[in-house]
């Protein structure tokens, strides 16, 4: 039989799902079918969001992988916590410019380790057990899904020909045969399924000192990179305390900087003031472009790594502070000296349980394929995240995020979470570079001001701030709205892709205890609800 499993002739509808046992939420629906199975075999939350975020290094390789880094938010044992899981740059590195891909773009993996930290700390199963489902997809192989397919494929044309030693490794692994799998084709790697193994077998030690690491070093060496020893066996993932703002009786939380959390909650501050008519109405959409932009350039100026430059989130989220900020929004558009967003790479998932646990978690290789070094031996694709450092700055707004060894940059990657009354209302995310905190803030608002579901809030059409006063709108949006927008001074476009507004997932706490959850119509995303 025939047929493009790229085209779609007619729109298709989702609805929430509902469970009261568990439920976890991923753009892949093998991964979350991973985290139900887990939570089956008498697992948690956190086991379940281990379990999916590891089948997804595997099934989604495009946006993240056993080289990525990673945050997550979990409600435990009546509180929340966050886990900070992004690796510093090597020690010794020296840049000569901005780095897209290679050695000078990658920073040390932190998701196994961190993946090992919330087994140890809060899980219920051993981590073998958590990575089982993760090494099967790697060795069994798994179907590639549309969206993964489509996105391997433009990765591939946007890095030809290989460029050297330092390369060759990635199209080995991810591009057999010369080309990307299309959608339905078998993919697999033995390489990455003994990573996994080792990663269970060890509880990541094998990854930062053991095996794994060797040939991660050994192939840096060879091929002029900048990793030692030191470098893998001194990172440790960071608990820390999340950060929030409260919105019209909601407190929305986020991780804290080196994460841009932070600009979301400046622009949910600023924006809590306003009264809206609806999604559509143009005022609150400027309103809303505005703010974020407001949110970037705190961020652009605060956001780095805390051990070399602390940010004054305090001030920061203050009511004084707030205020002023949400005095500069005007009838027109404004620029606020912030820097322009890029795009990104990345995965989100979510996962609850019938004891209370609720996880929001996210892991990431930046850029498509991160730095497109995969040392052979590994599956371990690197991530690319030094890209995120200031680069040729040397403003003071810079300075705190200027490229160092041993510095971790700033990070785009964003978990969220609600609460009410200090009781946990869930998990939400909408990955995708510098989309994550402009997603936050619409998705939000779509629940909170405008009574949407969590269906409907993640299937509402989004908009995009690009740079300077560009906005990007996706498709759905009523030209009318589009054009009042325009004559507000912003400088705007219709997108022909949907694929750089974000992925999003929720997971709602019902009032009678069950589990209400969504996922994105723009990814291959599933819900698996026991």
């Amino acid at each position: 039989m025939k047929y493009d499993p790229y085209f779609y002739r007619y729109p298709s509808r989702r609805n929430i799902v509902y469970g009261s046992r568990g439920m976890v939420a991923t753009t892949s629906p093998l991964a979350a079918e991973a985290g139900i199975y887990i939570l089956r075999r008498g697992g948690n939350a956190i086991d379940a969001a281990i379990a999916a975020a590891a089948s997804l290094a595997v099934t989604e390789p495009v946006s993240n992988g056993l080289g990525s880094d990673a945050f997550a938010l979990v409600w435990s044992e009546g509180k929340l916590r966050g886990i900070n899981g992004s690796g510093p740059s090597p020690k010794t590195c020296k840049w000569e410019g901005i780095p897209l891909r290679g050695w000078e773009a990658s920073t040390v993996p932190g998701a196994p380790r961190t993946w090992a930290e919330l087994s140890k700390s809060l899980g219920k199963l051993p981590l073998a057990d958590t990575l089982a489902p993760a090494v099967e997809y790697a060795r069994g192989g798994f179907a590639v899904p549309v969206n993964v397919a489509r996105f391997w494929e433009r990765a591939l044309r946007n890095f030809q020909p290989p460029k050297g030693e330092a390369h060759a490794g990635w199209f080995e692994t991810f591009c057999p045969g010369g080309r990307a799998p299309r959608p339905g084709e078998l993919f697999r790697c033995n390489d990455m399924a003994r990573a996994l193994e080792l990663i269970a077998e060890s509880g990541a030690e094998s990854f930062y000192e053991g095996e794994t690491a060797e040939r991660i070093i050994g192939f840096s060496r060879r091929t002029g990179g900048f990793f030692t020893e030191g470098d893998f066996s001194s990172f440790r993932p960071e608990w820390i305390d999340p950060i929030s703002v409260n919105y019209k009786g909601y407190d929305v939380w986020e991780t804290p900087p080196n994460s841009q959390g932070i600009a979301a909650l400046i622009a949910l501050g600023i924006l809590r003031d306003f009264e809206y008519s609806g999604h559509d109405d143009p005022l609150a959409i400027h309103r809303q472009i505005e703010a974020i932009k407001l949110g970037f350039a705190e961020a652009s100026r605060y956001v780095a790594d805390p051990r070399f430059a602390p940010a004054p989130v305090e001030k920061l989220l203050s009511e004084e502070y707030i205020t002023s900020r949400r005095a500069m929004i005007g009838e027109l558009a404004g620029s606020y000296g912030h820097g322009s967003p890029r795009p990104g790479g990345t995965v989100y998932l979510c996962a609850a349980d019938g004891e209370g646990n609720m996880v929001s978690y996210i892991q990431s290789n930046f850029m498509g394929f991160g730095a497109m070094i995969v040392p052979p031996g590994t599956g371990v694709s690197l991530n690319n995240r030094a890209n995120c450092f200031s680069f040729g700055d040397e403003t003071e707004a810079a300075t705190g995020n200027a490229p160092a060894g041993g510095k971790r940059p700033y990070n785009t990657i964003i978990p969220g979470f609600l609460t009410k009354y200090g009781e946990p209302v869930g998990p939400f995310g909408v990955m995708g570079g510098f989309m994550q905190p402009q997603g936050h803030v619409q998705v939000i608002m779509n629940c909170v001001d405008f009574a949407m579901n969590p269906q409907e809030a993640l299937d509402a059409h989004r908009w995009q701030w690009t740079r300077g006063k560009k906005i990007s709108f996706e498709q759905g949006w009523d030209e009318r709205v589009v054009q009042k927008i325009a004559e507000m001074g912003h400088e705007t476009s219709v997108a022909a892709e949907n694929f750089a507004f974000g992925r999003g997932q929720i997971i709602w706490r019902t009032q009678d205890g069950t589990l209400a959850g969504a996922t994105e119509p723009r990814a291959d995303g599933c819900i698996s609800a026991w």
